[in-house]
């Protein structure tokens, strides 16, 4: 730390008053202008309001985050009759959708959405699609390889027609209804407009293929187990985007008839759904809603272990694994139809297979509309106890912890389903991957990081209930909106079930990605996102975390987020509704975060440059010159001088002692009369209240340090810093991220301490929280930077997660001699 003083100086005020006046005046005029530029200087604003960058608020959506008092949306209601055809792997089915107009303008025709035909071979997407897939591959320079994965999903592209057939679409009178399909829409052109506040009624019959999930890795299709005891083996089929459903139609950009490419999700309208589901006798069948015919679908033993379920303490089994053991082996002798019910959803998605084990347990939330909901769980043989000891209690898990940041769980049912789709989400039912691994001795093992995937992924999809299921926002344009989200509160789920597992989620995973050339702004349409983990899911997490933790604190935070998801529940937000509701919540101005996390990509990097030590000059020539005159002497002696007394050279004055005078008794540091007298006249020109304040410093003789910081990352964030001090206490201060509002390149701060403390060590984000990128330039004085040195080289994984310990643990341990005997024989 470099040691400097302080001046005792003095403002000529009049004049610096009538100059910050006349500065405020011109100020205020400069920037009342529609329009600010800057053509003289550097200087870069971070705290620009992005007010200019959001849409203008109007009575659909207010300047204060709200839904206006003109907000409207659209509601589609849907009857759905749907039939499996397991040998052929193909649905064949018939709707009746009754849309609603609430929109203020007549509609001359209506949108919608046929997502299966993004599998056609001359979509869109399969049309655009890039070798190696969705991420920039290693560079150019390397040559392309294709994998057996790549192999397999262009056969099965080749020997297959996916996408949906349609075959009728009628009025409600019967008649023909023109249509045109566009890539994975439809429109339908109406016989006359659909003037606002009226409803029409169409039908729509369509078949499709099933696509094999694992072959071109989609969102839902099916998984075949050849090895099952049935011959010819079964299926697990988990059906999603498999109906014609309406397109979104909103205040702010018509219809989202945005083709569906893959990456960008669902923007969908919220309505009743009754889905008849017919599929072989030997299936369960789990889905959206509320089944209402148990008791033609149901054995009289399953239907009272539903009902014991409600209230048990831990999941009951409704279908027991030698239960569904026993069906793997059958064969069908007919069908069977499954009516399912859905109040006010979003979207409805299913699954069905004979190999489902299913158990159940009542989650309760007292005052709420669905008082008990319905927490349950499908999984095959091969999901094992993983799955009967964590699915159904995640999923009760995940509903007490979102529900504390948001508003009851809102429908009557939650169900996590074991199939082929490592993880995906629809309202009140979600698809799961991770799964159990048979061993030699009959036993199912699993390792650390399966456990972890499972309980993160089950989090994780549950958690979309709330977002987007409930809180509707556009997932086509928006991943962050319910990803972001979503990612924040499973790792804030994750680490109330148990701290000890090494959850994702927060500022300190993201350093690499921060500092990475391959990315966008988290504000990228969702399909043009060049790392959709880390910039969807990752990223917004963990600034989340930061606003709660650092930047706002947990009550703040709390506050605003449940306020944004209670103003938007069952409605559609947009970004601009939720940055407005959390500052008009918080009371806290966050356009500097929400201009620099969500619209560029700098990153986090204060570094700590320099630190001067600093003590008040008391003017008092006894105390200051003595001062000087040990600072001095704590300088390094002159290398010469050392060496020339290690040589035995004489000293001349010391040989000759004849030459020394007045100068050898008295230093440069001797003070006279003639400084104390000019002491006597600074204090006597001083005004009383100078003369105060100065005598007051001089008494206290506090410790005065200046920090300086650079922002190397270009992301302006709270300084947080911990301070060590050479009596082994330590402090944690945090500075507002405002300190960079006039310099977001280089700032000072001042630190004052108490008389005889003195600082050994400052840390900038010492706990790691604000995703620094390089944390060496964080210690003050530098340390040594630790590292290790390889003794090896690895291969394969060696995350220790990725270790099955459970089937390791049945090793034998080896006498090392018997090799060594065998060697000598």
């Amino acid at each position: 730390m470099m040691p400097t003083k302080i001046y005792a100086g003095f403002v000529f005020r009049t004049g610096f008053s009538f100059f910050i006046l006349l500065a405020t005046l011109l100020f205020s005029v400069t920037t009342s202008a529609q329009t600010v530029r800057q053509t003289k200087g550097d200087f870069e604003d971070k705290f620009r309001q992005i007010d200019e960058m959001l849409p203008t608020p109007n009575d659909q959506r207010n300047a204060a985050g709200q839904p206006g008092h003109e907000y409207w949306q659209q509601e589609a209601d849907y009857s759905i009759k749907v039939s499996l055809d397991e040998g052929n792997r193909s649905l064949s089915g018939s709707e009746t959708i009754t849309y609603k107009n609430n929109a203020p303008d007549p509609l001359k025709f209506l949108w919608l959405q046929l997502d299966q035909n993004i599998f056609r071979r001359d979509s869109r997407s399969e049309m655009s699609r890039t070798f190696g897939g969705l991420n920039p591959g290693s560079g150019a320079d390397v040559s392309p390889k294709l994998s057996l994965n790549q192999l397999r999903r262009q056969q099965s592209m080749t020997d297959n027609d996916y996408g949906h057939n349609i075959t009728r679409v009628v009025s409600s009178d019967g008649k023909p209804l023109p249509h045109t399909i566009v890539g994975t829409l439809m429109r339908i052109d109406l016989p006359r407009p659909l003037r606002s506040g009226d409803s029409v009624g169409f039908s729509i019959d369509w078949t499709y293929r099933i696509v094999e999930e694992d072959a071109v890795n989609a969102r839902s299709g099916y998984e075949h187990f050849p090895d099952d005891e049935r011959e010819g083996g079964n299926d697990i089929f988990v059906i999603a985007q498999w109906f014609p459903r309406m397109v979104a139609y909103s205040d702010y950009e018509g219809w989202h008839n945005k083709e569906f490419m893959g990456s960008g999700e669902f923007t969908l309208e919220f309505g009743d759904y009754a889905v008849e589901i017919t599929v072989p006798d030997d299936h369960i069948v789990a889905a959206t809603g509320v089944l209402k015919n148990a008791a033609n679908i149901l054995t009289g033993t399953q239907r009272q272990r539903l009902n014991d379920a409600r209230n048990a303490a831990a999941p009951v089994m409704i279908v027991t694994p030698e239960e569904a053991l026993a069906n793997e082996s059958s064969n069908p002798s007919g069908v069977k139809t499954w009516r399912f019910e859905a109040e006010n959803v979003r979207d409805f998605s299913w699954a069905s297979s004979r190999k489902f084990i299913w158990d159940a347990q009542g989650h309760h939330q007292p005052g709420a509309k669905h008082e008990t909901v319905m927490a349950m769980s499908f999984w095959p043989k091969e999901g094992g106890d993983l799955w009967r000891k964590y699915s159904t209690a995640a999923v009760v898990h995940t509903m007490k912890v979102y529900s504390r940041f948001t508003f009851d769980y809102p429908y009557p049912t939650s169900q996590s389903v074991n199939g082929p789709v490592g993880g995906m989400e629809y309202p009140m039912i979600t698809f799961n991957g991770p799964r159990t691994d048979l061993q030699d001795d009959g036993t199912r093992t699993y390792t650390m990081g399966e456990k972890m995937f499972l309980l993160g992924v089950v989090i994780h999809e549950v958690g979309h209930n709330y977002f987007p299921m409930t809180v509707n926002s556009d997932e086509r344009q928006w991943t962050w909106m319910d990803e972001g989200f979503n990612s924040f509160l499973d790792s804030v789920a994750g680490y109330e079930w148990d701290p000890d597992i090494p959850w994702g989620g927060i500022a300190r995973d993201l350093t690499g990605y921060m500092r990475s050339e391959n990315q966008s702004p988290i504000m990228t349409q969702s399909d043009s996102v060049l790392r959709l983990g880390p910039n969807a899911y990752g990223k917004p997490s963990a600034a989340f975390h930061m606003l709660r933790d650092t930047i706002l604190g947990r009550e703040l935070f709390d506050f605003a987020f449940k306020e944004y998801a209670q103003r938007w529940q069952f409605k559609r937000p947009t970004p601009a509704d939720f940055f407005r509701t959390m500052e008009e919540a918080s009371g806290v101005d966050l356009d500097w975060f929400w201009r620099g996390w969500f619209y560029t990509t700098d990153h986090v990097d204060i570094s700590l440059d320099r630190v001067f030590r600093l003590r008040l000059d008391t003017k008092d020539p006894d105390i200051d010159f003595n001062r000087d005159r040990q600072e001095n002497a704590d300088k390094p002696g002159k290398v010469g001088v050392r060496l020339n007394q290690e040589q035995g050279l004489d000293v001349w004055v010391e040989k000759h002692p004849d030459v020394r005078d007045f100068y050898d008794e008295n230093d440069v540091y001797t003070v006279t009369n003639k400084e104390r007298n000019a002491y006597d006249a600074f204090l006597k020109g001083l005004e009383d209240w100078e003369r105060k304040a100065f005598e007051r410093a001089v008494s206290e003789d506090k410790s005065y340090y200046v920090l300086e910081f650079s922002n190397a990352g270009g992301l302006v964030m709270p300084i947080i810093l911990g301070l060590e001090f050479t009596d082994g206490t330590k402090e944690r201060l945090t500075i507002p991220a405002e300190i960079w509002r006039r310099d977001a390149k280089t700032v000072r701060k001042l630190l004052i301490f108490d008389k005889g403390t003195e600082l050994a060590q400052i840390i900038v984000d010492p706990d790691w929280e604000t995703a620094d990128a390089d944390i060496e330039n964080n210690y003050y004085p530098r340390r040594i930077i630790p590292s290790r040195i390889e003794a090896f080289k690895a291969k394969g994984n060696t995350s220790p997660a990725s270790r099955d310990i459970m089937q390791d643990i049945k090793t034998e341990r080896k006498d090392p001699d018997e090799k060594k005997d065998e060697e000598k024989n």
